[in-house]
């Protein structure tokens, strides 16, 4: 998800996620012929439900079929050209493409002002998205019902309950318009040797805040139920394989754990789906935004706060050979790029089981030619634990390893396409092999699907990156497209990555399970600050001064010095502990949390508390921990940077008294400073003193620089909250806005001076 972000949340990384499942029963079947992926839908008797629809997909080849996602579209007023774009590209673009599904996963308008600050529902920008994928759905030729589009915390700002009025969704989404209503809607590709289940879900908070305290995913345990009785619909059933795959919006690190403290993740492993395709990060964070998840008791605790690789490290002695053992748990979660800012488009496709995607940047106009290799895998984005002991267990290696395959894409017949493999061994890349591929012909054909045979065995390596594969498609016009050069390992061994920081810290980083710790510990850390010294200043003998740290040095005697400075000024070390305990009791703002109304909630550390629109009754802190971008942000950039403050303004008092007094020649008493005054000396000294305050005292002069830039910074979190959540500060928030500023000016005004 690119999402530009309020100044005052930027330092929290944003972040989502939505997941699809699957349904339950098979209906009795009747075919419907439906248009332009060459389909046949098989329905019931009984009325549709939408959320049980399977899909026999006819034309050849059987055992390839491939589907479109788009995400995080964040059509807006503010900014026509996301919509002409859509419409001008995506329209011919799945013309060409002809996918069996297509999939917009989230974030469909952006619910946001143009300054970017108040983020509540815009009809006018749902009307627009009607409208758009009313002319995309005409200019593909698709049938309109194999769009599934879902639900963002952008589709979800300030609705207050699910079908009222302000729920735009579901009148004017592609869901709402074939009364797909349920959270959870899946559909079965059909094929005559193999099921594709795809699970769509929707776990956006029921009741939708505005933003920017609606970031997270909130799964119910109703829904995981439901998640997990679609995934499982096809199971007792015997004959044909089945290809699991889930898509939401919110990746497993934006998403929260259920009131039973269930995740996702449990779901997904249990049925060891192959992969969870989810937008909301864009590609502000990084183009790999990738993670492997695999059941391994070894890494259940640390996997709850963070995940460090991108590849999970398999567990020991995993392959078993046995007909009885049972399946690997693991799966990928593919985040894609948003259209918003990169114009993305992805394609999935599963070949005999083998599933692979494509990522498509738009930005630079359309597209001539499209190249998907479908085997061999690329080996970093594989499931490396299945296909490693399916291929160390000879007799369980299909006849899909045989041919390099892949789908070409194109608006002009092909000419010529021919699959090179590299081998990187001597250092650069050596073409070892080069083959022409032949397309694979039908009466009726969905697609063009070329394959070369080869010797899979003769590229069995320890290393995982050591063979490259690369496809080259020439046209009739005579244009030469190259696929992606990518490493493959046909024995399953994995190819690592390694994320960047900022990779790392939206994928990696279970923030749901993260944020009360942060909290706890922010919290113990200002508690310390303020607490230890007052303790050490009441009861120890041994008295921390700068004259102490000077005499005998040491880490300890500087910052007990520090901090003890600080206890001294008792109007500002209570006002300190005071305002903490004021932000972990009591609430900080009051504002307006829905699109519309006089509906007014209270934000907490802990959630916000709304009253439910169906009842008198107070929900039980919604929205946590959505209101982590403002908690934690307020903790690490404001309030504790004004403790610390406070402490040096109050040490650098202390520097500035024993400077003072060694350049006096006097001594701290007020005998000495009698006699001074009564031998005019005073008068001189004051001079001495004054100089010395304007020249010398630059440490406290930095200091207050530093008061500025807090309360800047603390300026315009409050802005960003008046407009956010229509708020007075001086009514809604006076503690919140007002504390920061006077205790700092406070610190400034009895720190001015040694008197």
């Amino acid at each position: 998800m690119e999402k530009r972000q309020s100044p005052q949340f930027r330092e929290m990384g944003l972040v989502v996620l939505i997941l699809l499942c699957l349904s339950t029963t098979m209906p009795a079947s009747v075919s419907i012929q439906q248009g332009g992926g060459g389909a046949e839908e098989l329905v019931s008797s009984q009325p549709r439900k939408w959320q049980d629809r399977v899909i026999e997909v006819k034309g050849g080849p059987e055992s390839v079929v491939w589907i479109v996602q788009l995400s995080d579209l964040h059509f807006s007023v503010h900014h026509p050209e996301r919509a002409l774009d859509f419409k001008k590209i995506v329209g011919p673009a799945l013309k060409m493409i002809n996918p069996s599904l297509v999939l917009i996963t989230g974030d469909l308008t952006d619910g946001k002002s143009k300054d970017l600050l108040t983020m509540k529902q815009n009809e006018d920008e749902w009307i627009e998205y009607q409208d758009v994928m009313e002319d995309v759905a005409r200019r593909s030729g698709l049938d309109k019902s194999i769009f599934y589009d879902l639900r963002g915390n952008h589709d979800n700002f300030g609705v207050p309950v699910i079908g009222g009025s302000f729920d735009f969704f579901s009148n004017y989404s592609i869901n709402g318009q074939f009364g797909r209503k349920g959270n959870v809607n899946s559909v079965t590709l059909e094929t005559g040797d193999r099921k594709h289940v795809f699970v769509g879900l929707d776990s956006t908070m029921s009741t939708g805040l505005r933003g920017p305290t609606n970031l997270f995913g909130h799964p119910t345990d109703q829904l995981l139920s439901e998640i997990d009785s679609q995934l499982s619909q096809w199971d007792s059933q015997k004959g044909k394989s089945i290809t699991k795959i889930s898509f939401g919006h919110f990746p497993l690190s934006f998403s929260a754990l259920s009131e039973s403290q269930k995740s996702l993740r449990d779901v997904f492993l249990k049925h060891s789906v192959s992969a969870y395709l989810c937008g909301h990060l864009h590609t502000r964070f990084g183009k790999n935004l990738k993670r492997h998840h695999q059941s391994n008791e070894k890494f259940l605790s640390s996997h709850r706060f963070f995940q460090l690789n991108m590849h999970q490290e398999p567990s020991e002695n995993t392959q078993n050979c046995l007909i009885q053992a049972p399946p690997l748990k693991e799966f990928w979660e593919w985040e894609m790029g948003d259209w918003r800012k990169s114009r993305a488009m992805r394609i999935v496709a599963v070949d005999r089981g083998h599933v692979s995607y494509l990522d498509i940047d738009f930005k630079s106009g359309t597209k001539k030619t499209i190249v998907l290799p479908t085997f061999p895998l690329d080996s970093r984005f594989m499931l490396t634990s299945s296909l490693h002991q399916m291929y160390g267990c000879q007799h369980m290696v299909p006849f899909s390893f045989e041919t390099i395959r892949c789908i070409v894409f194109s608006v002009s017949p092909i000419t010529s396409v021919v699959a090179r493999i590299y081998d990187t061994r001597p250092g650069s890349p050596l073409m070892i092999m080069e083959t022409t591929m032949t397309k694979f012909v039908r009466d009726i054909s969905r697609g063009d699907i070329y394959a070369a045979a080869w010797n899979y065995k003769a590229f069995e390596d320890p290393s995982p990156d050591r063979f490259w594969l690369q496809i080259e498609v020439i046209d009739v016009m005579g244009r030469s497209t190259l696929s992606e050069l990518r490493p493959f390992s046909v024995n399953g061994l994995s190819a690592k990555i390694s994320w960047t920081w900022k990779e790392f810290f939206v994928m990696g980083c279970q923030w749901a399970a993260l944020y009360y710790p942060i909290f706890c510990s922010a919290v113990y850390l200002m508690l310390s600050i303020l607490l230890i010294p007052k303790v050490v200043l009441m009861f120890s003998k041994k008295q921390y001064s700068y004259k102490t740290f000077i005499s005998e040095k040491g880490l300890i005697n500087c910052i007990a010095w520090i901090l003890l400075d600080l206890c001294r000024i008792h109007v500002v070390w209570f006002g300190f502990l005071g305002y903490l305990i004021y932000l972990v009791s009591c609430p900080w703002l009051i504002g307006q949390v829905f699109t519309d109304g006089g509906n007014r909630g209270y934000m907490t550390s802990m959630g916000w508390l709304v009253k439910n629109f169906n009842s008198r009754e107070k929900h039980d802190y919604i929205g946590s921990p959505d209101i982590m971008v403002v908690v934690l942000p307020h903790f690490f950039f404001v309030v504790i940077p004004s403790i610390l403050v406070a402490g040096a303004l109050a040490a650098e008092r202390g520097i500035y008294k024993e400077h003072f007094l060694s350049l006096s020649g006097k001594k701290e008493d007020n005998d000495s400073s009698q006699k001074n005054k009564r031998s005019g000396k005073y008068d001189n000294h004051r001079h001495r003193r004054s100089k010395f305050d304007f020249v010398e005292r630059w440490i406290r002069k930095v200091l207050l620089v530093v008061c500025l830039v807090i309360c800047w910074k603390h300026f315009m979190n409050c802005k960003a909250l008046v407009k956010a959540y229509e708020m007075n500060p001086l009514l809604h928030f006076p503690v919140y806005s007002l504390a920061i500023p006077l205790l700092l000016a406070c610190t400034v005004y009895k720190t001015r001076s040694i008197q």
